[in-house]
């Protein structure tokens, strides 16, 4: 059987997508799967391809491989940008966006949609070079392969993480053979089968004694507490800037792990200064990365979480078992951060402050921070709540779906396939 599987654009539909990988590796190794990413994601998807054993090229020797292969290649694709809420004057000086950017940003979002549109039919037009399925984990990158899938009746399977889905994923729904969803609702959406959001099974609770040990790897004092502040692999402006603000009373009773994120790093060089060395030792209670690919480790090793509200990034705090406070910003298309958000706070299982209430009154994400710091029964059952949030199969469920597709090699209705997921 061939497999496609097609995910980028962000850190968040990459590390689902390879954890689905690693599930149909193990129920069949022999299956033959290609990895379609675009550019900027390539060597994400090849660094962490080779992490979970697998070998990844770009020449199709899949079958006389004894060990599992992954044929990983780039394609191109566009995003189309839009924010939720904005009037003119806010693309001159919301978070650094002009308007110039974003036209052009439009502009070059549109042709490279039309490449990857054309370079998807080119690679799919011979029936002989087409995959059995094709699993789409949402984004624009899915969407020309989406488009050209449909146009050789290829099946193929969307999953969506968020509790809105986002552009690409409403164009492909309705023609998907299985919509899976990572909520128990999906806005705007009936037919639909519910599996949970796919996590690396690195990310699993951790005993109190393991997270001590993970603070003395990381320089901590094992017996203080920790907060780890995150914006994503990319980081967050505002995160990063309201940390500027409450850094220095924070450290006051707490340590701080912060990462800053690749994009934004160079302008929190300043905060730098709160770390101290000693002979390779951590002298300080602060640690600041551009980004560590050891995020398992680095957030099992806290007591609290401050990150933003993308889905892949709470259900991993899900299965952790954390105590977190989202931060989601808003504006994004359809406001799936903040409904993501909103949806747990509801239920009790996280704390919630919004990124503009956040940039207005940085004190108050302070406040939040030192509360739960010093209250660990709250911790405990923001913790328990929000893990019980997790799917621990979700990963296999869609790997199972994904190769029945495959064997069916016909459409089939999202609720069905999720019933007999169920009854297996």
């Amino acid at each position: 059987m061939k497999v496609l599987v097609v995910g980028g654009g962000s850190g968040g539909h990459i590390t689902p997508a390879v954890a689905v990988i690693r599930e149909i590796l193990e129920k069949k190794p022999r299956t033959r799967v290609e990895f379609w990413t675009d550019r900027k994601y390539y060597k994400n998807v090849v660094k962490i391809t080779t992490e979970i054993g697998v070998s990844w090229g770009s020449s199709v020797q899949e079958t006389s491989r004894k060990q599992p292969y992954i044929r990983v290649r780039k394609l191109w694709a566009g995003k189309f940008h839009r924010y939720v809420g904005w009037k003119f004057k806010d693309y001159f000086v919301y978070i650094g966006i002009t308007l110039r950017d974003l036209v052009w940003g439009n502009i070059t979002g549109f042709v490279g949609f039309v490449a990857g549109f054309v370079q998807s039919f080119w690679r799919l037009l011979l029936p002989g070079k087409r995959p059995d399925v094709i699993f789409l984990k949402g984004g624009f990158v899915g969407l020309p392969v989406g488009l050209v899938a449909r146009l050789f009746k290829i099946p193929y399977i969307v999953h969506e993480s968020d509790a809105v889905p986002g552009l690409a994923n409403r164009l492909l729904m309705k023609r998907a053979a299985v919509v899976a969803t990572g909520w128990s609702e999906l806005k705007g959406v009936t037919d639909y089968t519910q599996v949970g959001i796919p996590v690396a099974a690195e990310f699993k609770m951790v005993s109190e004694a393991q997270q001590k040990n993970l603070k003395k790897a990381f320089g901590f004092d094992p017996e203080r507490p920790l907060v780890v502040v995150t914006g994503g692999s990319q980081g967050s402006l505002n995160i990063d800037n309201a940390m500027k603000e409450i850094l220095p009373e924070m450290l006051k009773f707490t340590s701080v792990g912060l990462v800053a994120g690749r994009k934004h790093y160079e302008d929190m060089v300043e905060l730098k200064k709160y770390e101290e060395w000693d002979k390779a030792k951590l002298q300080s209670n602060f640690r600041m990365w551009e980004f560590n690919s050891a995020m398992h480790e680095l957030m099992g090793a806290a007591d609290v979480v401050v990150s933003r509200a993308g889905a892949t990034t709470i259900a991993e705090l899900a299965a952790l078992g954390k105590a977190v406070i989202l931060v989601p910003f808003e504006r994004l298309p359809g406001g799936h951060q903040a409904k993501n958000a909103e949806r747990l706070q509801d239920k009790g299982a996280v704390v919630m402050v919004t990124d503009e209430r956040m940039q207005q009154q940085p004190g108050v994400l302070l406040e939040e921070v030192r509360h739960l710091v010093r209250s660990p029964k709250e911790r405990a059952t923001l913790a328990e709540k929000l893990h019980a949030e997790a799917k621990p199969d979700a990963a296999k469920s869609l790997a199972e779906i994904v190769l029945r597709v495959g064997e069916e090699g016909a459409p089939k209705k999202a609720k069905q396939v999720g019933q007999d997921e169920k009854q297996e």
